[in-house]
C-alpha cells in the first residue's frame, strides 16, 4: 500500500518530468531564433551546432558532469533520475548562450568540442559552488549564499562570460563594421521563425523556473511553483512592454526582433529572483532588463563586438541584473545580501570568462574556431554541411 510518502514522491516526480520537457523545449526554441536571425547561407550550420549542443553537452553531462556538480555518482541508490534528467536538460543552455553568439562565422566542430569541455567540466564546477556539493564550502571563496533559483548568473551568465570571450577571439562577421566607425546592417533572414523560436523559449521558462522549484506535492509547494511561473511570465511581458515603448520613443518604430529580446531579457533577469519576489516586482526587474537588452545592444556595437542574436545584451548582463536584483528586491530569505549575491556573480564571472579564454585560444591555435574569409563569405552550410536550408533561394552577401 502506497504511503504519503509514496505519493509526494510520486507527484514530485511527475512535475519534474513534466518541467524538463518544458525546458528542452527551449532547445528548438534557441534553434529556430538563431536560423531565424542568421542569414540563409548559414542557416543548416546553425541548425547542426544546436542539435550537437543537445547530444554533446547531454551525454558529457551524464558521464562526467554530473558527478562533479553533485558530488553523486548515477548508480546511487537514492538518486531520482527525473532530477537527473531536469538538471541534464539545463546543462546545454549555457552553449546555446554562447553558439548563437558567435553564429555565422563559428565552425562546428571547435564548437562541439568546447561543449564537452564546458559540459563536462566549467559549468558543473559553477554548479558544484552553488546548487552542488560545494568543495568550497566555509572558505573565503564560498559563493553559496548567492541565491539564484534558476540560474541567471549560474546559466544565463556563464554561457555569457564564455560567449565574450569567444567573441574577443574570433572577432566580428566580415563587413560588419566600416572602417569609418560604422555598423552595418545584417536583418533576419525569417521574422516568424525568429518569433517561433523566442515564443518556445518563453514557454519553456515556466518549466525552467518553475521546475527549479523541485516539488509541487505539497499545497505551500503548489502555493510557490504558481508564484514562481506567474512572476516568470510577468517580467517577460514587462521587458517586451519596456522595449517597445523605448523603441518608438527612439524611432518611431516597433522592431519585432529587439521587442523580443527584450521579453527574453526580462525572463533572464527573473530566473534568480522568482521565488523570492512578490508579484509587482517582477514588473519593474523584468522592465528594466528589457531597457539593459537595448542599451547593451548598443554598446557592444560600439565596442565592435559582434553578437547577431545579441545574446551578450540578453543573459550576461541580464543575468548580472537579475542576479543583483536578489538582493534588492528580495522580500524572504533572510540569508540574501546584496554582498552576497555581487560576490556570487563576480566570482563567476572571472572564472568562466577566464577559463574560457585560455581553453578557447589554445583550442584557436590548435584548431581554428573561425572559418576563412572565403568560406564565410560563401556560407557555412555548404563548407561545414555540405547542405543548405534554402537551395532554391539567390543569396546576397
Amino acid at each position: 500500500m502506497e504511503t504519503m510518502s509514496d505519493m509526494s514522491y510520486i507527484i514530485d516526480t511527475l512535475y519534474v518530468l513534466f518541467a524538463m520537457t518544458l525546458v528542452v523545449f527551449m532547445y528548438p526554441g534557441f534553434a529556430m531564433l538563431e536560423a531565424g536571425i542568421v542569414r540563409t547561407k548559414n542557416v543548416t550550420a546553425v541548425l547542426t551546432i544546436n542539435i550537437l549542443i543537445f547530444s554533446i553537452a547531454s551525454l558529457a553531462f551524464v558521464l562526467v558532469g554530473y558527478s562533479l556538480a553533485f558530488g553523486e555518482g548515477l548508480n546511487d541508490e537514492n538518486i531520482n533520475y527525473a532530477t537527473v534528467l531536469f538538471q541534464m536538460a539545463f546543462v546545454g543552455k549555457a552553449m546555446n548562450v554562447m553558439s548563437g553568439g558567435i553564429s555565422e562565422r563559428a565552425r562546428v566542430i571547435p564548437i562541439a568540442i568546447f561543449t564537452v569541455i564546458m559540459s563536462s567540466v566549467l559549468y558543473p564546477l559553477v554548479v558544484n559552488l552553488t546548487w552542488g556539493s560545494n568543495f568550497l564550502k566555509d572558505t573565503v571563496l564560498d559563493i553559496s549564499s548567492m541565491h539564484d533559483l534558476a540560474g541567471s548568473t549560474i546559466i544565463h551568465s556563464t554561457g555569457g562570460w564564455a560567449l565574450l570571450a569567444a567573441l574577443l577571439i574570433v572577432g566580428a562577421r566580415t563587413g560588419r563594421y566600416t572602417k569609418e566607425g560604422g555598423v552595418r546592417v545584417i536583418p533576419a533572414s525569417n521574422i516568424p521563425l525568429v518569433t517561433l523560436g523566442a515564443l518556445l523559449l518563453w514557454i519553456g521558462w515556466f518549466g525552467f523556473n518553475g521546475g527549479s522549484v523541485g516539488s509541487i506535492a505539497s499545497k505551500e509547494d503548489a502555493h510557490l511553483v504558481s508564484l514562481v511561473i506567474l512572476n516568470t511570465n510577468t517580467a517577460g511581458f514587462a521587458g517586451a512592454i519596456a522595449v517597445a515603448i523605448m523603441m518608438y520613443i527612439m524611432y518611431k518604430k516597433f522592431d519585432i526582433t529587439m521587442i523580443l529580446n527584450g521579453g527574453l531579457g526580462g525572463l533572464v533577469s527573473i530566473t534568480a529572483a522568482a521565488d523570492v519576489v512578490g508579484v509587482y516586482s517582477p514588473i519593474l526587474i523584468g522592465a528594466i532588463g528589457g531597457i539593459l537588452v537595448v542599451l547593451g545592444v548598443f554598446m557592444f556595437d560600439k565596442l565592435r563586438i559582434d553578437d547577431p542574436v545579441g545574446a551578450l545584451s540578453v543573459h550576461l548582463i541580464n543575468g548580472i541584473w537579475g542576479t543583483l536584483a536578489v538582493g534588492i528586491f528580495a522580500s524572504n530569505g533572510d540569508d540574501i545580501t546584496f554582498l552576497g549575491q555581487l560576490k556570487g556573480v563576480v566570482f563567476v564571472g572571472v572564472f568562466v570568462f577566464v577559463s574560457s579564454y585560455v581553453l578557447l585560444y589554445i583550442l584557436h591555435k590548435i584548431m581554428p574556431v573561425r572559418a576563412k574569409r572565403d568560406q564565410e563569405m560563401q556560407g557555412l552550410d555548404v563548407e561545414e554541411c555540405g547542405l543548405e536550408a534554402y537551395p532554391e533561394f539567390k543569396r546576397a552577401f
